[in-house]
């Protein structure tokens, strides 16, 4: 017997399924292909000067030539003999050329209450030393400020702070293209709605195209993770700030202390920690949100500093491997473990990567049969390894036989898809 099923039954089930198909091109529409940073690096507002991270840089690799030098480092967090050589230059180039890639400039728990005439001034005084360091090419590639909460308490200042701050950038000229915006302590579904309102207002006070302000949110609390009501808020904010979100941080510290752990088991590994993880990546899997890790306090000086890099090192390659390709850094001496244990993930990827992605295009038989989901995420892992410096373009030309664009359209198809449309 052939096909039975009639058009009317095909077009039936399209209308039963139009809200779906609504819905996935909605709010899932995939990652955008941009660059991700892979840290932030955050400093009390008022101590930024434009060559901050110039700065940061020298300071951290003086404290690792201090320490024995950065093969040393390398070998005593764990890095094999073969991929250091191939890692430690990249990594001193980088603390040369790039230290930092994402900065914010804090007016929340690092920066404290200091008055409204004090933070108004510091506003200002930030926006305009952010443009500085723009039109200077020192700036991080992606710098901005956290504000204060959108609790009662500190809502006004938080929104006056964010007000000034935004005027003082479109004063100067425009918005950087890297502008990132954070969002402490959320707690509700209705304090992202209120951001992205807010948003909306500042973009129609300055004249700036819709969509154009977008910021991070910080979950912090547990309430957002697992509302009164017994839903999970988290899950919720993609739709209810549609474009305006553009990545979930999670904070290590707030979120351990609300959940009454003793502070000397607060940490990035703690099983609370890997839950509320966990839940933010089903939250935003497929949006095309991105997630960040949150970051340890113990820190790389003095007599302790050996074991504050191995165990930081070990900290970044374990965000890695559970997909939080980004953290947080909170000192200059935390960049070198930052950046070699980075490294060294994407560069121990690439060789099998590389090698299955080729085999994946010329369609060659091997051991391992690839679909494309799992090229996607080959070409990601290898994508995100030249974004931040760990592999060279040329290596994936010679390697893989592709290009960028190429790459980025492997692991984004349905980006490509799109450009190719509207090509």
């Amino acid at each position: 017997m052939g096909a039975v099923l009639t058009q009317a039954d095909v077009a039936a089930i399209d209308a039963r399924l139009l809200e779906t198909d609504s819905l996935l091109e909605r709010a899932y529409p995939g990652d955008d292909g941009s660059r991700q940073p892979v840290h932030t690096v955050y400093v009390p507002a008022d101590r930024f000067e434009p060559g901050l991270a110039a700065e940061w840089g020298r300071a951290a690799l003086e404290a690792v030539e201090s320490a024995g030098g950065l093969d040393r480092l390398a070998s005593h967090v764990g890095i094999e003999r073969s991929v250091a050589d191939l890692v430690v230059p990249r990594v001193a180039e980088k603390l040369a050329r790039e230290p930092i890639e994402d900065l914010r400039l804090d007016f929340e728990d690092g920066y404290g209450d200091r008055g409204d005439d004090i933070e108004d001034a510091d506003a200002a005084a930030t926006a305009s030393r952010v443009a500085e360091a723009v039109r200077a090419g020192v700036a991080p590639p992606f710098i901005g400020i956290r504000f204060k909460c959108f609790e009662a308490p500190t809502r006004a200042r938080a929104l006056r702070t964010l007000d000034l701050f935004i005027g003082g950038l479109v004063d100067e000229g425009s918005l950087p293209d890297g502008l990132v915006l954070t969002l402490p302590k959320v707690s509700t579904v209705a304090q992202v709605e209120a951001m992205a309102e807010i948003a909306g207002a500042l973009e129609r006070a300055h004249g700036l195209p819709d969509g154009r302000i977008r910021f991070e949110v910080q979950v912090e609390t547990p309430q957002l993770v697992l509302g009164a009501d017994g839903t999970s808020p988290v899950a919720q904010l993609p739709l209810a700030a549609p474009g305006r979100i553009s990545a979930l941080h999670y904070g290590t510290y707030d979120y351990s202390a609300s959940l009454a752990i003793a502070a000397r088991y607060q940490s990035m590994e703690h099983p609370a920690a890997d839950l509320a993880k966990g839940i933010m990546q089903l939250a935003v899997a497929g949006t095309g949100i991105r997630l960040s890790d949150g970051s340890t306090n113990i820190l790389p000086v003095g007599d302790g500093a050996d074991a504050a890099w191995a165990l930081h090192a070990r900290l970044v390659r374990r965000s890695l491997e559970h997909g939080y390709a980004q953290g947080w850094d909170l000192h200059p001496n935390q960049l070198p473990t930052r950046y070699l244990a980075t490294f060294a993930f994407y560069r121990e990827a690439y060789p099998e990567a590389s090698a299955r992605l080729r085999a994946y295009l010329e369609r060659t038989p091997g051991a391992v049969l690839d679909e494309p989901a799992t090229a996607r995420a080959l070409a990601g892992v290898v994508l995100r390894g030249v974004a931040c410096g760990a592999i060279g373009l040329d290596e994936v030309a010679a390697d893989i036989g592709i290009h960028r664009a190429e790459l980025v359209g492997l692991a984004h198809p349905r980006l490509a898809a799109a450009l190719a449309t509207t090509a």
